[in-house]
């Protein structure tokens, strides 16, 4: 909680006296905070628009004339200024009696300006040199979720954007060139490269940072990076100073640089797999099972690979071997026999096609290149074949979904036999993930300490980060916290970090939403995230999932139960089917289809009988239905994971913004014999 001390004297003693702070977030999705949780945003987009102008310009004040230039620009001037006057309005009722002294309205200006207030996107003025984090947060961009209101709008914020930019990149500059620590430079010069990735200044100061720390390849690899950013931006030639700079520290030396390489830093055969951030994963085309079918099969299995790959690609952790790629291949079998010697790869997806009148069945596997040729997965889809093009779209988004977090636990389990100081930050990422998700708690504690070194050493990877927030979300959920209030800070702060780090990276963007709609409670800011990680990636059942419970969050239970289906239908053998199915039992519960709740509630504690979430709801549930025997076997369960849980502490945890939806979700844990 941030807040703001004084003191003063009282009876002759010193005296704190403690006074909120309003806090407005501008950089990145707007957010506002009073410390209190007293506070959210208005809910029409204008007028937290108005309220963003008001912040910039602070203390200074805007005419009307202005607001309603850059918001209504394409209304009659007497239509823009009554908006203005209902948008005024509806901010003044969202500050509220404590926060309404900071908004003055005069008849020809508006301001926002008084003590107490604090606005991201202005510390940059006030913060020291030293302070780091004042570059950190403008790699988000200026009100990212406020595009479009208006054509005058979208150009003030483009030119906003612009300004801060170059003023945040001049500061970032500035302490780059005093940083004397290597590990904090390289750290910064990589903000920096998010704001304007051609700046040679800056990539100099990577190469030097890898130098430094003896890692002449990093060196190269920068270099190499630098010179295909400056190039894409049509710059192919770089200064004679990058030159020397890399021929002083015999970077010109060494393997040539690929395609992958420049793609991800840490991946390339020639310089080891077990410095990789992604796994590799062949896409083969798919093999016909009869050869001499006539007519537009092998378009299909062509068609089919490439919509595969383009899915896969989706997803960040993952870099594929198109298709195209190894089509030279495609009529081997998937083992470690010559022909696939050659092909970096950690696993292959193939499969075969069979015909038979206007039907089709695919058989899809997942083979594991380093263990020999082992099949992990496989499965078999029947599908009409008639319409081909709209069965590749339909098929690639339901192979893709179903395999997905297959790779992503085998990957996971493949770390166990070395030490964790051996392991990159990827890997730490992959070896914490099935202990997480088994909720064991000694394993689960040892998960987190993978993901705390994982962020540790490697402070600019979005899943670690990602992974890290959604970490200590079960950690609240599960009552493990020593200190609930410590773990959701740090939960939001994780999350917000993974965002910033890559926000097109769905899995961090719909994680930092569920910790946001859950440990922070503010769904309608997490439901955006989850809808723009779909948007990213729309076959991430994970997205769906948390998409539908932050609509239940909301009282929006009808629709929260199309996206929980969708994320059960997408992903049936998903490590995280526990988790959805504990997720659908929200909305059928307040909707009041108690039986419902109930059959998905035993689903899921059969899944994972460590999850304590799913037996609250489940128990909520069996006390509407008043079947108290099924109630009392349940309710122990629960106290055995979570021994000191009560009704209070449902209440005070709970998301829910419905106080009907509460009283609901509270009355029937009472009726269950919960205290």
């Amino acid at each position: 909680m941030t807040l703001v001390g004084t003191t003063r004297q009282d009876g002759g003693q010193r005296a704190l006296v403690v006074s909120p702070v309003l806090r407005l977030r501008l950089m990145g999705y707007m957010a506002i905070d009073d410390s209190l949780g007293r506070v959210s945003l208005p809910r029409t987009r204008k007028a937290r628009a108005i309220l963003a102008i008001l912040a910039m310009a602070s203390p200074r004040p805007v005419l009307r004339l202005n607001l309603t230039a850059l918001l209504w620009s394409q209304r009659q001037k007497e239509q823009g200024r009554a908006s203005l006057r209902q948008a005024l309005h509806e901010l003044q009722d969202t500050l509220g009696p404590t926060w309404g002294r900071l908004l003055h309205a005069e008849r020809h200006h508006v301001s926002l300006h008084g003590g107490g207030l604090s606005v991201d996107a202005l510390n940059l003025h006030s913060a020291s040199t030293r302070d780091i984090d004042a570059v950190r947060q403008f790699q988000s961009p200026l009100l990212e979720d406020l595009t479009g209101l208006d054509p005058a709008f979208d150009r003030w914020l483009t030119e906003e954007r612009g300004r801060m930019n170059r003023a945040a990149f001049a500061w970032g500059e500035s302490i780059l060139a005093e940083q004397k620590d290597p590990g904090v430079a390289l750290e910064l010069a990589e903000q920096l490269l998010t704001i304007d990735r051609g700046h040679e200044g800056v990539w100099r100061a990577v190469i030097r940072c890898h130098a430094d720390a003896g890692d002449r390849q990093s060196a190269r690899l920068a270099y190499e990076r630098c010179r295909a950013a400056r190039t894409e931006l049509g710059h192919p030639v770089l200064s004679p100073e990058t030159e020397e700079l890399l021929a002083r520290i015999g970077g010109l030396e060494g393997p040539p640089a690929t395609a992958d390489s420049l793609a991800m830093p840490t991946l390339g055969v020639a310089w080891g797999a077990s410095r990789r951030s992604t796994i590799r994963l062949g896409v083969l085309p798919l093999r016909m099972v009869d050869p001499n079918h006539p007519g537009h099969a092998d378009g299909l299995a062509l068609g089919l690979a490439e919509e595969l790959t383009t899915s896969l690609a989706r997803f960040r952790w993952i870099s594929c071997v198109s298709s195209s790629s190894l089509s030279a291949i495609s009529g081997e079998a998937v083992v470690p026999a010559l022909p696939w010697n050659g092909i970096d790869a950690d696993f292959m997806l193939d499969g075969t096609i069979q015909r038979g009148g206007h039907n089709v069945r695919i058989l899809m596997r997942i083979v594991d290149m380093r263990t020999g040729g082992e099949v992990v997965w496989a499965r078999r889809f029947d599908r009409d074949g008639t319409d081909t093009l709209a069965l590749q779209d339909e098929l690639a988004a339901e192979i893709v979904a179903q395999a997905e977090p297959e790779l992503l636990m085998r990957a996971g389990e493949r770390g166990r036999g070395r030490a964790d100081q051996m392991l990159t930050p990827h890997e730490l990422v992959l070896r914490a993930i099935p202990p997480l998700y088994r909720m064991e708690r000694d394993g689960f504690q040892m998960a987190g300490q993978m993901l705390e070194q994982a962020v540790s050493e490697g402070p600019n990877q979005a899943s670690a980060h990602a992974w890290y927030a959604y970490w200590h979300l079960f950690l609240l959920g599960q009552g493990w916290a020593v200190d609930q209030e410590a773990a959701a800070k740090r939960a939001g702060e994780l999350a917000q970090r993974a965002v910033t780090l890559d926000p097109g990276d769905a899995r961090a963007l719909t994680m930092a939403g569920h910790v946001r709609g859950f440990a922070s409670k503010r769904p309608r800011e997490a439901l955006e995230l989850h809808e723009r990680a779909i948007a990213v990636n729309p076959n991430l059942a994970l997205a769906w999932g948390c998409a539908g419970m932050a609509m239940s969050y909301l009282g929006q239970h009808d629709d929260a139960l199309i996206r929980l289906r969708q994320a059960i239908r997408m992903a049936p053998s998903d490590p995280h089917s526990f988790f959805f199915d504990t997720a659908i039992t929200i909305p059928y519960l307040l909707l009041g289809d108690h039986e419902k709740a109930v059959e998905f509630a035993r689903r899921a504690v059969e899944l994972n009988p460590g999850f304590s979430s799913a037996y609250k709801v489940y128990l909520s549930a069996l006390g509407h239905l008043e079947r108290t025997q099924e109630a009392n076997k349940v309710r122990h369960r629960l106290l055995a994971l979570e021994s000191t849980f009560t009704i209070a502490d449902a209440v005070a945890r709970s998301p829910f913004t419905v106080p009907k939806d509460l009283a609901h979700y509270a009355e029937g844990l009472r009726r269950a014999g919960l205290s």
